[in-house]
């Protein structure tokens, strides 16, 4: 008799879902556009920067150097200047993001074993593709004074036996796609578990029929399960959808368990719902649960490392981020999906996950439950 009440109660549930086309997009397109959106549009990687050359050396090694950054793959050469006033119009008029400026005694320092100087500016309007940019040149300018040294060698005629290796580990190709993608799951899964259940329950008191289902035989515990279990089965859908799509679509290895994953997922599921009772118990309206929800939502997603690097945030900021579910979610599943890494890595965001939404659920459901009283 209970499971059947129950099974009604979650089948009552899925048709109010999957009625309202509003609410069938978020459930079901949007992890399709979040996934492509982050694995195709948002990314920090630079690439075809476009470059103009000043080069008033006109040597053989001022070519050579020049020819190291068009073979590099991320500077393109657009139109080669000979004076400063260019070189300012393009870069105020934004025609260029970079100038390589090749002074006219480069070689000629060289030859005489002096430090040769290259300036490289960069439209600093955006910070981060400067820094990154300049942060190219620097690597290409390092290699050829290198090769140079090595070519001319050291006290004595011995070459110099300086080589730097460098090695990425986790994302060897340093792909921003490996890391925004998996994290979509945990956003997806935040914002639909979040919508679902703050609106299941304050619609009920819109539509007055929250009365009518008090006086049904169905108890709290069941009307509360009723609610719940259509967000606990559909971020898992959710979950698994992304997950799908992350390794059969963009190519990002899931080098983790699986089982792991499904398990962190649940005890997340736990914080997200009960956030969302919550909301629901103490909103009026659809409406005002719906912008209770983004309220927390939009902030959750900013002070929990998806796009910005916690350790940069003031210290304050960074001491709430502890209360966040989303942030110890993250580390979780970019651990198991790039680092392969288990619970004996993973073991203290585990049960900060556990025990957050113990917490939540608990205040969740005694409140609720008074609510019903």
């Amino acid at each position: 008799m209970v499971f059947e009440r129950l099974r009604h109660m979650i089948r009552k549930e899925f048709i109010q879902v999957f009625r309202n086309s509003k609410m069938r997009a978020i459930v079901l397109v949007m992890p399709l556009i979040q996934s492509m959106v982050f694995g195709y549009a948002v990314t920090t990687d630079v690439r075809q920067v476009e470059t103009a050359v000043f080069d008033q050396a006109q040597t053989p090694e001022s070519r050579d150097l020049i020819d190291r950054f068009i073979h590099s793959g991320y500077f393109v050469v657009k139109t080669r200047i000979h004076s400063d006033r260019e070189m300012d119009e393009l870069i105020d008029y934004g025609k260029v993001a970079a100038v390589i400026r090749i002074p006219a005694d480069f070689s000629g320092k060289i030859a005489a074993g002096t430090t040769a100087a290259v300036q490289i500016i960069v439209d600093g309007t955006d910070s981060n593709t400067a820094g990154v940019v300049l942060n190219y040149a620097g690597n290409i300018v390092r290699s050829n004074a290198l090769e140079l040294l090595q070519q001319r060698g050291g006290p004595g005629g011995n070459p110099v036996g300086v080589n730097l290796q460098t090695r990425a580990w986790f994302n060897e190709n340093l792909t921003s796609r490996n890391f925004y993608v998996p994290g979509v799951i945990a956003v997806i899964v935040m914002l639909v578990t979040l919508l679902l259940t703050s609106m299941s329950v304050v619609r009920e008191k819109e539509m007055g029929t929250m009365e009518q289902i008090v006086v049904t035989p169905i108890t709290p515990l069941e009307f509360i399960l009723g609610k719940t279990m259509p967000s606990i089965i559909l971020g898992f859908v959710n979950m698994i959808f992304v997950t799908l799509i992350s390794v059969f679509w963009f190519d990002i290895p899931v080098r983790g368990s699986i089982i792991t994953l499904f398990v962190a997922n649940g005890f997340y599921l736990m914080t997200t719902i009960g956030i969302g009772l919550i909301i629901s118990t103490l909103s009026e309206t659809q409406q005002q649960a719906m912008m209770s929800t983004f309220f927390f939502y939009l902030p959750a997603v900013l002070l929990s490392g998806f796009m910005f690097p916690i350790a940069n945030m003031p210290a304050l900021v960074q001491a709430v981020t502890y209360l966040n579910p989303l942030r110890y979610f993250l580390i979780i599943i970019r651990g198991i999906f790039l680092k392969g890494v288990g619970v004996a890595i993973l073991w203290p965001q585990i049960f900060a996950l556990l025990g957050l939404g113990t917490l939540v659920l608990t205040l969740a459901v005694k409140k609720f439950r008074k609510n019903l009283a």
